[in-house]
């Protein structure tokens, strides 16, 4: 494994209606909605790292904070970009801040665990 702080990645969205509240159920509004923000930003984690990890290994979530600190409407362009800040052992934390062309939407922290995969499904699914 090569994980060390400073590892990037971005994604880059148009905000569809598949994207927001009111077709999540997390509001009736249609705007970006708060869990497909969060959803962003955590498959942005997994290609900041996806080729420093060994075979057989994944990671997995273990905690979040995130402030969705504005709306962004249907059509509108959203940019997450994510970076390892911190790796301790198996723990990684990723910062992440999302925007359009005009505001910061949303920022927060990211913690992941670095996991053998086959042992990781054999416990879930006992």
């Amino acid at each position: 494994m090569t994980l060390v702080p400073g590892l990037r990645a971005q994604l880059l969205i148009m905000v569809e209606m598949e994207d927001t509240a009111k077709k999540l159920g997390s509001g009736d509004v249609p705007v970006l909605a708060t869990p497909r923000l969060l959803a962003l930003a955590e498959a942005a984690t997994l290609r900041a790292i996806e080729r420093h990890l060994a075979p057989g290994e994944t990671s997995v979530g273990t905690r979040v904070e995130l402030e969705h600190t504005a709306a962004s409407p249907l059509g509108t362009h959203v940019q997450v970009g994510v970076e390892l800040t911190e790796v301790d052992g198996r723990r990684l934390v990723f910062a992440f801040e999302a925007h359009d062309r005009r505001t910061v939407v949303g920022k927060g922290t990211i913690e992941r665990v670095v996991v053998d995969r086959a042992r990781f499904m054999a416990r879930a699914t006992r």
